[in-house]
This record gives C-alpha cells, sequence and structure tokens, in this order.
C-alpha cells in the first residue's frame, strides 16, 4: 500500500523555475510492487524548505511508492568511540535505512556542499564496512534553494559520495529553484511545469529502482 512519511503531508503548484533535465517515465510495461521509500530531508529547520519540497514529492508520486520519513534529529556527531555500543537513535536510524528498498535525499545546499547533518548521517550508515546500509541501495536526489542553481553543486558531492558507498544513483538532474509561492497553503506544488518535471523524475525512479530490484 502506499504510504505517506510520518510528520509528511501531501504535496500542488505556480511560479518557480525547475533545473536539470527532464526525463519521462520508461514507457514500457513493466510488473512493479509497491517500493519501501525512505525519505532523508538534510535538514533539521522545522521551517525547511526542502521539508516542503519531500512533502510535495511524496503528494505528487506514483502509488509505486510506500514512503516513509527519517529523522536525522537525534544522531550525534559519529565518534568511533562510539563503535562499541551504538547509541539507540544510530541503531534505528542504520536499522530503517537498511530496511528500505530505496532512499530519495532532498537537501539543501550549505557553502556548496551536503550539509553537514546529512553528512553525518551517512558516514554513520557507512560504517561498519561490512554492514554499510548504502550499499546496492537504489537512490534519488533532489533539493531545492532560493538561488538560481538549487542545490545543484551540492548534489553532485552527494552523488560522489553515494557511488563510492556503493549505492545506485539514478542519473539526470533534479534541481529546484524555490520561489516563495512554489508551494501552496495545501501542500501542493503551484507551478505546473516543476511539478509535472518532479512526477515524471519519481516516475523514473520508481521504474529504475524496480529494474535493480529484479536484477
Amino acid at each position: 500500500m502506499r504510504g505517506v512519511p510520518n510528520n509528511f503531508a501531501t504535496g500542488s503548484n505556480d511560479n518557480s523555475t525547475s533545473h536539470g533535465n527532464t526525463y519521462q517515465a520508461d514507457q514500457a510495461e513493466t510488473e512493479l510492487t509497491t517500493l519501501r521509500t525512505a525519505v532523508i530531508v538534510g535538514s533539521l529547520r522545522r521551517e525547511s524548505i526542502n521539508k516542503k519540497l519531500a512533502e510535495a514529492i511524496v503528494g505528487l508520486s506514483p502509488p509505486t511508492f510506500d514512503f516513509f520519513s527519517i529523522t536525522l534529529a537525534d544522531l550525534p556527531m559519529y565518534n568511533q568511540d562510539l563503535e562499541p555500543d551504538r547509541p539507540e537513535s544510530v541503531r534505528r536510524f542504520t536499522s530503517e535505512c537498511a530496511s528500505s528498498d530505496a532512499i530519495l535525499f532532498v537537501m539543501p545546499e550549505f557553502n556548496r556542499s551536503i550539509p553537514a547533518v546529512l553528512k553525518n548521517a551517512i558516514d554513520w550508515g557507512s560504517k561498519p564496512m561490512d554492514r554499510n546500509v548504502w550499499r546496492d541501495k537504489p537512490v534519488a536526489i533532489t533539493g531545492a534553494s532560493p538561488g538560481a542553481i538549487g542545490t545543484a553543486v551540492g548534489q553532485q558531492h552527494l552523488r560522489q559520495v553515494m557511488g563510492i558507498l556503493g549505492s545506485s544513483v539514478m542519473g539526470g538532474e533534479a534541481y529546484i529553484s524555490f520561489k516563495p509561492d512554489l508551494i501552496g497553503t495545501d501542500g501542493r506544488i503551484q507551478d505546473q511545469n516543476v511539478e509535472a518535471f518532479l512526477n515524471a523524475y519519481m516516475k523514473r525512479f520508481a521504474v529504475f529502482a524496480m529494474k535493480l530490484m529484479a536484477a
């Protein structure tokens, strides 16, 4: 069944521009089952525009996805001294990541790179090496910022890191220039072009992830 992440509202549409290549979903007939998909937002801010974007993406995605959110708020900074007895928050985080079929990262960009809170979570999930939760995991990346290039540089850093850790990161780009009226009070994307772009991106991610799972 399709789910909505905890603390996520369904997402509809107005003035903003999307940047990157628009991809149409694979139209080949494919038997799709449910994808249990973790949504990880790389921001702790209550009014984060990327949290709002994640909520909207959940609302416009195809029913193939069974979304759930994974919080980063309670993770301590990575410290190898904690490895012999990992904190409960870390065990919870890695267990939730490992249980997912696929992962959607929705990230801001800090100083042209990955936010510290997100990089810290990735480090916890990558260790120990034989229990790396990212290995072979289908991953899609998107994000928004008020600037014209909407997290494009930070996404490239994240793509590089996840590739090194063995994730299967979907090609293409989905970076969004966030305008104040992009998301309405109902949580929906107001710009029809952005909505269509993100819907096609998520349809393509569904096909990408299912093909990897069937391999």
